[in-house]
């Protein structure tokens, strides 16, 4: 449904006080689609190949990861909630992302969206899953009928003396100067060059919805170019964003982020990691789409992983909110964003699929939209 507003003008007061203070304009995308084949309702787990499983434990556990299943050629690691274990990583030379996994309400949900691709349904693990591919060639899996662990021990949140509305009294406040304890896999960030095929395809086919969109500013005219999208769960409030995804010269993996309990275990298990020898990306701050507290880092395979706490949640009440895309934009408050998280330092790879982006004329890549990315990201 689309948000109705003259040409050139703001629309309603939907979003006023709420969580963006623009909404579309006539005629832009809608954020979701109007007869999705189905809703798919969480993110379960990423998986990864990587060369040298114990380096990755290590790092694992050092972030806050329990172990769920460790053999030689496989690590599963979980969180403390009762879900799924949320990252699967596979021995095998270099180090890449292979994919997402969503699941599905039903079984017969997977039945219905392999019918409507043309593709197999396939047994596993106790469930059927179907295997997908996006329009930018990323592998996605959509599972159901797997059984969840039990949930495990974690601390309590701290309890926090508010100006007025103190609850805590005749007690310090010690955080643990420890691993975070990682609850669950909160979402994944993705890149691709094909960004308009992209986003209506995870609409369509998984009933994904839009929480907010990003624009260059120069080029609103020519849509989004980032969107974070929630599960559709309707009255149910879901986090703000299970996939973001932004238009860019690469395609694949940008970061995923694991929630913890609250803005200590960000920070004390952010300095557990440095005093582990790992490299901050960026943070600690909180984001303004999602209003996050975060904090990024780099595995020794250098994927950027993120502790998060403190999320938006919506219901599938809530438009899409629009907002200019900016480096000072991704943040209410914490240092300057770094040049590492932004992705801007250039080096031979970066140089390849600037070139390969540009000659490719099957994606929404130009000069235009490179020089006004450049611009975004210098802002």
């Amino acid at each position: 449904m689309e948000v109705e507003a003259p040409a050139g003008t703001r629309p309603a007061d939907v979003h006023q006080g709420l969580h963006s203070e623009v909404g579309a304009l006539r005629g832009e995308h809608p954020g979701r689609a109007r007869n999705p084949v189905i809703k798919v309702v969480e993110l379960g787990w990423l998986e990864f190949v990587k060369p040298d499983l114990d380096r990755a434990e290590r790092f694992a556990r050092d972030f806050g990861f329990v172990v769920h299943d460790r053999t030689p050629g496989r690590l599963t690691l979980r969180g403390t909630w009762s879900a799924l274990p949320c990252l699967v990583i596979r021995r095998g030379p270099g180090a890449r992302f292979v994919g997402p996994t969503f699941l599905a309400e039903s079984v017969a949900d997977v039945h219905r969206l392999a019918r409507w691709a043309g593709a197999n349904v396939l047994p596993l693990a106790g469930g059927e899953a179907v295997q997908l591919t996006d329009p930018s060639g990323i592998p996605v899996r959509v599972v159901a009928g797997l059984d969840r662990p039990a949930a495990l021990a974690e601390r309590d949140p701290l309890e926090l003396n508010f100006g007025a509305k103190p609850v805590r009294f005749n007690a310090t406040q010690r955080a643990p100067r420890a691993a975070a304890e990682v609850q669950r896999l909160g979402h994944v960030v993705l890149e691709t060059t094909k960004f308009r095929r992209a986003l209506s395809w995870y609409l369509e086919a998984l009933g994904l919805i839009v929480s907010d969109f990003l624009y260059l500013d120069d080029l609103r005219d020519r849509g989004p170019t980032m969107a974070f999208m929630r599960c559709d769960l309707g009255s149910v409030p879901a986090d703000h964003h299970t996939l973001a995804m932004h238009l860019g010269p690469r395609v694949g993996y940008v970061h995923s982020a694991y929630q913890v309990t609250d803005l200590d275990a960000v920070a004390a298990g952010g300095e557990y990691l440095t005093e582990q020898g790992y490299r901050r990306v960026w943070g600690v701050g909180r984001h303004i789409q999602g209003s996050q507290i975060f904090d990024y880092w780099r595995d020794p395979d250098r994927m950027m992983v993120e502790h998060y706490a403190d999320g938006d949640l919506f219901d599938s009440s809530v438009e899409p909110g629009w907002a200019p895309m900016s480096a000072s934009g991704l943040a209410q408050w914490g240092p300057p964003v770094s040049r590492d998280f932004l992705g801007s330092r250039p080096g031979p790879g970066m140089v390849g699929a600037l070139l390969k982006a540009l000659r490719d004329g099957t994606n929404d890549i130009d000069k235009d939209t490179l020089k006004a990315l450049a611009k975004a990201m210098a802002a």
